[in-house]
């Protein structure tokens, strides 16, 4: 079980990396609410603010994520990750695409997560008998944060349906891009998240002597996992036979996650 444990870090890099976090986040939310709409100042005060957040907080994990005896993946140190991983995955994103506005929920929530795990460090040691079970966790993290973001994609989505459905003329609506972008990023998203789920699900039952020293067995872990990759097997069938999207693919999309 996982226990309480003083981790050595820098206090003044966790406070800057929350407020960079939570910085970012505002600048998004303005640049959202602004009545002269989206202006590349406030974009690039985004990607700087956030990318100041991400090596700060990367620091971090350097120091509380490595032991001795393994790889410290304890309840709060594990949600750390995820969210460096996904703040990271959104900052890559925002370079090349229009997605500034999923940093409006994305930063706020790394801001959450880091300072749990600043307040209630914990400790779990977690012992890599080889690279393939360091490269089993790395894709299945990896997969996790690409469906994390394709769901924050989809509550996108689902506030920008509502909107068009109910004729609202909000100012805002003229800063988000088209429904269609929007749309065809999730399910990029949620494209790539499915063959890295695919990789971590095959890895795990198929090589589960390999990786972790035991025969497979039927646990709740491997039926979830699973159930989860059946879920978006069908998202994904649904769109390209069925051409599904709009609330039907959110649906699909929450249900997965």
């Amino acid at each position: 079980m996982p226990h309480c444990v003083h981790i050595m870090t820098n206090p003044w890099l966790n406070f800057l990396a929350i407020t960079f976090y939570i910085a970012a986040g505002v600048v998004g939310a303005w640049r959202l609410l602004s009545a002269d709409g989206a202006t590349k100042r406030q974009h690039f005060g985004i990607l700087a603010l956030s990318f100041g957040a991400i090596l700060l907080h990367g620091a971090i994990l350097t120091s509380t994520l490595q032991l001795d005896v393994g790889l410290n993946l304890s309840l709060t140190a594990a949600f750390s990750l995820v969210a460096w991983i996904v703040a990271a995955l959104y900052f890559a994103a925002a370079l090349y695409r229009p997605v500034d506005t999923l940093g409006i929920l994305v930063m706020p929530l790394a801001a959450l997560t880091m300072l749990v795990a600043w307040i209630w460090p914990t400790q779990q040691a977690i012992g890599l008998f080889s690279h393939w079970q360091a490269a089993h966790i790395v894709i299945s993290l990896l997969a996790y944060s690409l469906l994390c973001l394709a769901a924050v994609q989809s509550l996108l989505l689902l506030v920008q349906e509502r909107e068009l459905r109910h004729k609202h003329r909000h100012s805002f609506m003229q800063t988000l891009p088209p429904m269609e972008t929007t749309e065809t990023l999730m399910f990029q998203m949620i494209g790539l998240g499915f063959v890295l789920l695919t990789l971590t699900v095959i890895s795990g039952v198929v090589f589960a002597e390999v990786l972790f020293g035991k025969p497979f067995r039927w646990t709740h872990h491997v039926i979830l996992s699973l159930s989860g990759w059946v879920v978006y097997a069908i998202l994904l069938v649904g769109r390209w036979r069925l051409g599904w999207r709009g609330r039907a693919a959110v649906r699909w999309t929450l249900g997965g996650f």
